[in-house]
């Protein structure tokens, strides 16, 4: 069907009658939005430098810039509809009723928020503190509004929900300065435990890692299958957990050599019966079982 000039002339008036109408509106939208992008930005900038010059925790720093961006991002957006001519009451009452819809539909997103809140204000964790949680182990990278990020020992980020650690246990490895340092080391039987326990304790006090009080601890805990098992603890710099602990089982297990005390190997005593229930060495002649 072919349009006639009348009607291809009704459509030119009309497209630049909206042109004319609208376009500075568009344009004025699409100017606001440059700038008030700009000014976001600065403003977040502007806000971790006084967070930096003041010393503010870096989790309560990095949950106020994120919630500060998503509250003026809002702002920005309203002052577009209101340039574009869309009337504030009923442009916020549609933004009130359909916050409502979102909010009922993100029910997990306002549970990992309102965790981010409980984190900031209890403190279980900061910034740079190593914690165990929701089967993760590592060090916290981030807190966001919505998320905290957490990289493990291989170097990968896991991110969980706020909401799932607020109501959950944690584990805080960095809030106390110093932590104890367990090894458990196996003794052959007839050991001498004194002798053995006076050379632990010496390698021990050469390690100047090793705190003196409390003083480290080794105690006879139990008889294993193949050996005596003792348990060994001592005290160090929560930083120095891991090191003092690998230097120390290497040192030990020298220090037993040079002093001729024996690490077992795993030891079985095995009886071989005939089906009739004889012992095998008793049916070769010998009736006290032994051989011949």
């Amino acid at each position: 069907m072919e349009l006639d000039l009348d009607t291809v002339s009704v459509i030119q008036a009309k497209a630049i009658e909206f042109l004319f109408e609208f376009g500075p509106k568009i344009l004025g939208a699409l100017l606001i939005f440059i700038i008030g992008k700009f000014i976001i930005g600065f403003l977040i900038k502007t806000l971790d430098k006084v967070f930096l010059k003041y010393n503010i925790d870096q989790s309560l720093s990095s949950f106020l810039k994120s919630f500060s961006r998503a509250v003026l991002y809002v702002l920005l957006f309203i002052t577009i509809a209101s340039n574009l001519g869309v009337e504030l009451t009923s442009f916020i009452a549609i933004l009130g009723a359909a916050g409502l819809a979102v909010g009922l539909a993100l029910q997990g997103s306002l549970s990992n928020f309102a965790g981010g809140v409980l984190i900031l204000i209890f403190k279980p964790f900061k910034v740079g503190d190593t914690i165990e949680a929701q089967g993760t182990l590592g060090a916290v990278e981030n807190v966001d509004i919505l998320y905290t990020k957490v990289r493990n020992f291989d170097n990968k980020v896991v991110t969980i929900p706020n909401g799932a650690l607020a109501n959950n246990s944690i584990t805080n490895l960095s809030q106390k300065p110093t932590r104890r340092v367990d090894m458990a080391i196996g003794v052959a039987y007839g050991t001498d435990l004194k002798k053995t326990r006076k050379v632990i304790l010496d390698t021990l006090k050469k390690d100047d890692r090793v705190h003196a009080e409390p003083e480290p601890v080794v105690k006879f805990a139990s008889f294993g299958d193949s050996s005596l098992d003792l348990v060994v603890r001592c005290w160090t710099d929560a930083g120095d957990l891991w090191p003092v602990f690998w230097d120390n089982m290497e040192a030990l297990k020298e220090a037993f050599e040079a002093n001729d005390i024996e690490i077992p190997f795993p030891q079985r005593d095995v009886n071989h019966y005939y089906p009739e229930g004889i012992p095998a060495a008793k049916s070769l002649g010998n009736p006290d079982g032994g051989q011949e």
